[in-house]
């Protein structure tokens, strides 16, 4: 996959109708501080187009980003934001919901979870929920440079074994820093971009 165009689209608040898009959709989740932004950056080759934040919760919005006229990529609003009310966090949750259940280009959600910890409550639920939607989860395994090389099997296995995936599953470490996994998720963009055609 060669990246050549990219525009942030299209931007959805909480009241915002959601947009009937003609490309096909591939979302990312995952909860506040995760790396979302660095692993949208790092796809796009673009430094600081989706904004990083040390303050977590930054992503209150659906943000959809026009790659190369083909296809979007959709940054949910982060979960599990501590300083985030209970009213708005209810909103975040119905917004991202009501995205999974009625975007119909959507084809996969990466679920971001960091590698070095077992994945949270939260992450759990929401790779029950993904699920419930019809989709299929693809789970990076974000701040890959963060642990020793040896570690990553095992974290990988915690991984796996908390969210109780199928044997079938999908996982792909990924560095934010070295960009180390990132051929491996461009190679599966393109094998749904492949099937689309």
């Amino acid at each position: 996959m060669v990246i050549k165009n990219v525009n942030l689209e299209i931007v959805c608040g909480i009241t915002s109708k959601l947009p009937d898009t003609e490309l096909m959709e591939i979302a990312f989740a995952g909860k506040s501080n995760v790396g979302k932004s660095s692993l949208i950056n790092g796809l796009m080759n673009r430094k600081n187009y989706a904004r990083t934040s040390a303050q977590p919760g930054k992503t209150q919005t659906i943000n959809f980003y026009n790659i190369n006229n083909e296809l979007y990529f959709v940054d949910l609003p982060g979960y599990g934001y501590a300083n985030a009310s209970v009213e708005v966090k209810a909103k975040w949750g119905k917004m991202i919901e009501r995205y999974l259940h009625t975007s119909r280009q959507l084809r996969t959600v990466f679920l971001l979870i960091d590698i070095r910890h077992e994945p949270s409550a939260n992450d759990v639920q929401m790779y029950e929920w993904i699920k419930e939607q019809g989709f299929q989860p693809v789970i990076i395994a974000t701040k890959l440079d963060k642990i020793k090389r040896s570690q990553v099997a095992k974290q990988l296995k915690l991984i796996r074994t908390t969210l109780s995936m199928d044997k079938d599953g999908v996982i792909l470490p990924y560095s934010a820093l070295s960009k180390a996994g990132r051929e491996e998720i461009y190679a599966y963009i393109d094998s749904l971009i492949e099937a689309e055609e």
